[in-house]
């Protein structure tokens, strides 16, 4: 009798330690062939999924922001060919007027095409002088103020190109001469040779006076005219597109 009842404490001591250890353990959950898996704290499942992707979010983080477009210069000095659209004359351009033009040429710099041949190109008309009734011959001038870079103009600033009326001197004299010749004619007929003297110098007068109240020849420079320009400061553009 001794022995089964020291038999009995025993299993009931090991019992007891069973159900204790299962108990500080949590509850157990099923596992995947019937048997029951202890649950493991959710601190120990991230810190093993951490474990198992190392710098994956530190990739991330330090991940390098995109660099921002190349940018090529134009040296001061550059040339610039345009082709005029209108016609521009001191008769119908006065100073501060606009005009446009387009490249004769694609615009090159480093290699990389700035703007095709054919872009568009906005001038300023810096001085139209119509000239005097007396002397000093018309004269026009126009300088580029802007180029059409990817679909948006491009300040430039360049030197001008200057466009001088022809003489008129010729011509004025040979109104002179013309009123001279009338006057004298109409002299002859009325008083002989004196009426003849007095009415040239009348008709010189009459043909000085319609030069003297006329101006000369308008400054020109026709439509469709290729211009050639230079830079006076350096210009930056960015993104152009690189052709071979």
């Amino acid at each position: 009798m001794y022995r089964r009842f020291v038999v009995l404490i025993l299993a009931l001591t090991i019992a007891g330690c069973g159900k204790k250890a299962a108990q500080e353990a949590g509850p157990a959950q099923p596992g995947a062939a019937g048997q029951t898996v202890a649950q493991v704290p959710s601190e120990m499942v991230s810190a093993s999924q951490a474990a198992e992707t190392p710098g994956r979010q530190t990739a991330a983080a330090v991940a390098p922001k995109p660099l921002p477009p190349p940018s090529v210069t134009l040296p001061a000095g550059s040339v610039l060919r345009v082709r005029t659209s209108t016609t521009l004359s001191t008769k119908n351009y006065r100073t501060g007027d606009r005009f446009t033009a387009t490249l004769t040429e694609p615009l090159v710099a480093g290699g990389k095409v700035l703007a095709p041949k054919g872009a568009q190109v906005a001038g300023l008309i810096a001085d139209s002088n119509p000239g005097g009734r007396v002397k000093g011959r018309a004269h026009i001038s126009i300088r580029l103020t802007s180029i059409d870079v990817n679909g948006a103009p491009v300040a430039v600033s360049t030197g001008a190109f200057t466009r001088t009326a022809r003489a008129t001197k010729k011509k004025d004299a040979a109104k002179i001469g013309i009123g001279s010749g009338i006057g004298a004619a109409i002299g002859a007929i009325a008083g002989g040779g004196r009426g003849a003297a007095l009415g040239a110098a009348a008709g010189a007068g009459a043909g000085t006076g319609v030069v003297l109240g006329t101006r000369g020849a308008p400054a020109v420079i026709p439509s469709e005219s290729v211009l050639t320009f230079r830079l006076r400061n350096a210009v930056t553009v960015r993104s152009p597109e690189t052709r071979g």
